[in-house]
């Protein structure tokens, strides 16, 4: 058993980890990144059962992971996978984002669970929440993946949240449908504002797709964005933006833990 997730906010990682070690103490996870990728391929080639967690993006699956899954097609065939998504509101079909395409390659899916978790775009106004809320929907998450790693373990019972066909129907014209055009590729509108960068790197290190360079003192982006916020969130300055204009609160997992 292994675990495999994207995160920028540390959201997916805390979920995935939490209910992994609660199921099997010696279990493993990876990060989802472009340098790691041989190893995290050799990983799930050697695991009977692989649990994937990410962000769920205008109720589908970044396009990271959904290009991750395509690229090592041949890997999935009889894999049992677990798929999880965290979500700041509403998520339809998350999990059955990525379930559908590894199905297609021939993996098992077992279950799919959903869980609310801090907002995790830090550069808009919307489901911001105090510490303390978001401290309490951390509580209500660990709950549900105690509970859950329970049923797994006494009754071999798995969630099967947004792998349905209503669920299908309800992140496609809940918000798929209407988003489609930002989740169809990677992103180019990641910005650095020049005023406040002062060329420290820590974008750069942290991006899972090395999508931005630093060059004689200066971060450049090209067009490999996923969308996770790790630059974002990670930026000392508060110098970088994607969706918005502005960073309006850099949304960490750390920041609401006791």
């Amino acid at each position: 058993m292994i675990g495999i997730y994207l995160s920028g906010t540390g959201n997916s990682k805390h979920c995935i980890e939490k209910l992994i070690s609660l199921l099997d103490e010696n279990a493993k996870s990876f990060a989802l990144t472009l340098n790691d990728e041989e190893t995290i391929v050799n990983e799930i080639k050697n695991s009977d059962t692989v649990f994937l967690a990410y962000p769920t993006q205008f109720s589908n699956a970044p396009y990271m992971v959904r290009e991750f899954i395509k690229r090592n097609k041949d890997i999935w065939k009889d894999k049992k996978v677990f798929c999880m998504t965290t979500m700041g509101l509403f998520s339809g079909d998350g999990t059955g984002c990525a379930a559908r395409l590894l199905k297609k390659y021939k993996a098992n899916i077992i279950g799919g669970l959903m869980l609310k978790m801090p907002d995790a775009v830090c550069d808009s106004k919307l489901l911001k929440k105090s510490v303390e809320e978001n401290r309490v929907i951390i509580e209500v998450a660990d709950k549900r993946i105690e509970d859950i790693a329970k049923d797994i373990k006494e009754k071999n019972k798995y969630p099967k949240e947004g792998l349905s066909f209503f669920a299908h129907l309800a992140g496609l014209f809940g918000q798929r449908l209407w988003f489609y055009g930002k989740t169809n590729k990677y992103s180019n509108k990641l910005k650095i504002n020049p005023d406040k960068c002062v060329g420290c790197g820590a974008c750069a290190g942290s991006c899972p797709m090395n999508n931005l360079k630093l060059v004689e003192g200066h971060i450049v982006t090209f067009d490999k964005c996923t969308m996770c916020y790790k630059c974002i969130t990670n930026c000392p300055k508060q110098a970088i933006t994607c969706i918005g204009k502005e960073v309006v609160e850099q949304c960490k997992y750390e920041k609401y833990v006791k």
